[in-house]
């Protein structure tokens, strides 16, 4: 299953829910699709969605799902990152009429330089082939998923043991 979210902010983000659409069409995509299409006028027809899900709709989707597909907004797109899944992040864009700004773009072309775990696609004519070779994309990037948690985790316990020893 491909998971897809443009998350809640006001304005459309039709480029990429109309994409996603063609693709299932074109039968490029093979497998279901579940869009979360929040402000979109654009309407899948091809594909189940729905203008907003709960945050933990969200956690079993993206739990599920085999390819997540997330705007630009990072609390969005580090949920997959945070179960160890590779996004494809597409950000909004000001000329398109999604955001204010092009912030998202600034944003996501940081963390990709950065951190090496996000595919990102500024160009939606890329993602065709992105989703296509994704296993192979994921393989090839530098930096895996990782998580801090236990880390983190046994540091509060030692501090927490100091404390009270």
């Amino acid at each position: 299953m491909i998971f897809v979210t443009v998350g809640t902010h006001e304005q459309q983000f039709n480029r990429l829910v109309e994409k996603i659409d063609w693709l299932k069409k074109e039968k490029i995509i093979q497998e279901e699709v579940i869009i979360q299409s929040g402000y979109c006028t654009y309407i899948p027809k091809y594909c189940k969605f729905s203008k907003l899900f709960s945050y933990e709709e969200m956690q079993d989707y993206m739990k599920n799902a085999r390819i997540i597909i997330s705007h630009g907004g990072p609390s969005t797109f580090i949920m997959p990152l945070q179960i160890g899944k590779v996004p494809i992040v597409v950000p909004r864009q000001v000329e398109f009429s999604e955001h204010i700004n092009n912030h998202q773009v600034d944003f996501v072309k940081e963390v990709e330089e950065r951190q090496k775990n996000i595919i990102a696609i500024y160009d939606i004519n890329e993602l065709e082939n992105c989703l296509v070779n994704y296993d192979r994309i994921v393989s090839n990037l530098t930096n895996k998923v990782k998580s801090n948690n236990k880390k983190f985790n046994q540091q509060i316990e030692a501090i927490i043991s100091n404390l009270f020893s």
